[in-house]
């Protein structure tokens, strides 16, 4: 029986009253002095001298915690108040005063991280292993090794403070630029100014003739403002690559794969993997461009939804909700339990309405033990697929909240398996229970658009960052040569398959401009194809793969992600064997839906 589920979340249980609250200005208070504590505590700790000098360092430990808790706490419930109303100034000041915070906590931490890498090796394995820190061994390890990586003290004292306006600074000058931004188009014979978000939605129209117009129109926006844009990318990238000559790193990619704990050798061989089964995708998109009736597929028909003169199929925010939760119950009931939860307690921010940054993502709030999900639900498949994505973040939030805090800290990569497997049992399930021959091919050819969107859209994305930094090192990258940039990469990653491209993709796509990390392209692709490995598993296991699963994702935060899948899949990720399995099914999917619709073309 279908629920009345609200479309709006409620996050007067985390601090009432929005960017006002007077709970909220306490926290930060309180933060403020504990932080000043801890680097006192830091500055007073003396570098042990033998295994049994630990009480203090567990007493820095939890402070550490304690303080980062709250700290991220703070953080997303900010990110949720602007995200959901863009007119939240405030929201965004505060945000500026927690990143200053979490910079300064991040300069005593390398003061404190440096005293770890200078307690001898053979001390300072006998500290962990003789004081009960095994458990968190990995990640204490991990902190000592990135140390040696970085500069000295001062070095990155100066980067940490300068990363507010650095780093921080410019992704908050992304989003408000973002935020102006104002399309017109015509529905239903109205005309009307739509955020970028609304307007990114109706890319996806079944009309092509409004895709067409809003695709224009969308790409004209965010040329007008394209030299915003390029000085924003620009003076982004240009700090990190400001601080990568500071520490010696030549390789672009050498922090990222650091912060997803992963191989660049299993990153290479997952790219040639793909690369080798193009083929076939480049055989789906030209079939699906026959089924509309066109020689090529422009870059706004990719992603668009067969009707085959049918009405396509949308779903209430209560009848998706309902499928979700009946799906995932018959993978497993633990995850149809937490996702009901998440519905009834107002988790979810899924109101279609002006103000709302475009996207989605989760977030989660430590000190609660609570996700939130933000995105714009608008009834089509492919959103029923994104709620289904960001329950699953919300999921692997929940079963490794049982782990030690310093182990819940896991990399993007392994995130984005979680999320991107319980959209597989959402589109999968939805395949294989259509009843009509008609159905089944829509609901495939949705299927196989997430292959596309990791095989091919996140393709490009990843060579045009690679080669964007690589640009910037020299200089300036103009706005045109942008788009030069941006238009060769989606060529090559589409195999030349489409008739017209989105050159301006790098200034209206914010994972460009994410402050934390670059790179927010592959995890996502080694997300997906990791999860189809998993997803094969676990049809030929059963209900009883439910326990491997959640086993699987309480060790994300404590080990390398080649490591994690020796140990709960024995595989070894660097050799080609795994992933060409895993695309099998991707691979099945595609010839199921040539030979679904030989006699339509």
């Amino acid at each position: 029986m279908s629920k009345n589920y609200a479309l709006i979340w409620d996050l007067d249980s985390i601090y009432s009253g929005g960017s006002g609250s007077a709970a909220l200005t306490e926290t930060l208070a309180d933060t403020t002095e504990k932080i000043a504590l801890f680097k006192q505590a830091v500055s007073d700790w003396p570098i042990p001298e033998n295994k049994d000098d630990v009480s203090e360092f567990l007493l820095l430990i939890n402070q550490n915690a304690v303080i980062t808790k709250q700290l991220m706490n703070a953080a997303a419930f900010l990110e949720c108040l602007s995200s959901a109303d863009t007119r939240d100034l405030k929201a965004v000041e505060l945000t500026g005063d927690v990143y200053r915070q979490l910079s300064d906590l991040e300069t005593i931490e390398n003061e404190w991280h440096e005293k770890f890498a200078l307690v001898p090796d053979t001390l300072w394995t006998s500290l962990l292993q003789e004081n009960g820190l095994d458990e968190i061994a990995f990640v204490l390890n991990e902190a000592r090794d990135n140390r040696k990586k970085k500069g000295t003290r001062e070095e990155e004292a100066v980067i940490n403070a300068l990363n507010v306006d650095g780093y921080r600074g410019w992704s908050d000058h992304y989003d408000t630029v973002v935020a102006t931004i104002r399309v017109p188009v015509v529905i239903d014979g109205e005309e009307k100014l739509v955020s970028a978000g609304q307007a990114l939605n109706l890319l996806s129209h079944p009309d092509r003739a409004v895709r067409v117009a809003v695709f224009e129109a969308y790409g004209k926006a965010w040329q007008e403002k394209s030299q915003l844009f390029s000085d924003t990318l620009n003076h982004l990238a240009g700090f990190r690559l400001a601080v990568y000559r500071t520490r010696g790193w030549d390789n672009v990619l050498s922090e990222p794969l650091d912060i997803n704990r992963l191989d660049e050798k299993t990153l290479t061989t997952m790219w040639d993997v793909i690369e080798r089964n193009k083929p076939t995708f480049v055989s789906f998109l030209n079939r699906k461009a026959k089924l509309f009736g066109i020689e090529k597929l422009s870059f706004h028909d990719v992603f668009a939804p067969l009707t085959l003169d049918s009405e396509p199929k949308k779903y209430t925010y209560q009848e998706g909700a309902d499928f979700i939760l009946t799906q995932f119950a018959k993978f497993s009931p633990k995850m149809a339990t937490f996702a009901k939860h998440a519905f009834e307690q107002q988790w979810i921010e899924a109101e279609d309405r002006d103000n709302k940054r475009p996207g989605g993502f989760c977030t989660d709030f430590p000190e609660e033990k609570e996700s939130r999900i933000f995105m714009t639900y608008d009834g089509a498949p492919g959103t029923v697929a994104t709620l289904a994505h960001e329950l699953g973040h919300a999921f692997h939030s929940h079963v490794i909240r049982e782990e030690p805090f310093e182990n819940t800290n896991y990399a993007m990569n392994v995130a984005e398996t979680a999320s991107t497997f319980a959209e597989m049992i959402i589109a999968d399930a939805s395949v294989k229970e259509a009843a009509a021959k008609e159905e089944k091919i829509i609901l495939l050819e949705d299927k196989i658009g997430r292959s596309i969107a990791f095989f091919m859209d996140i393709r490009a994305r990843f060579l045009f960052e690679t080669r964007f930094y690589e640009a910037r090192k020299e200089g300036i990258v103009s706005a045109d040569r942008l788009n030069a940039l941006m238009e060769e990469a989606q060529r090559e990653a589409y195999k030349d398959a489409l008739s017209e491209y989105h050159s301006q993709f790098w200034s209206s796509k914010l994972h460009f401009y994410i402050a934390d990390v670059p790179f927010y392209n592959f995890p996502y692709t080694f997300g997906y194809l990791f999860s189809l490995g998993i997803y094969h598993q676990a049809l030929a296991e059963g209900s009883s793969y439910e326990d491997k699963y959640i086993a699987l994702l309480k060790d994300t935060g404590a080990m390398t992600t080649e490591q994690l899948a020796q140990k709960h899949l024995d595989i070894d990720l660097t050799k080609p064997d795994f992933w060409e399995s895993a695309l099998e099914i991707a691979v099945g999917d595609v010839e199921e839906f040539l030979a679904l619709t030989n006699d339509l073309v």
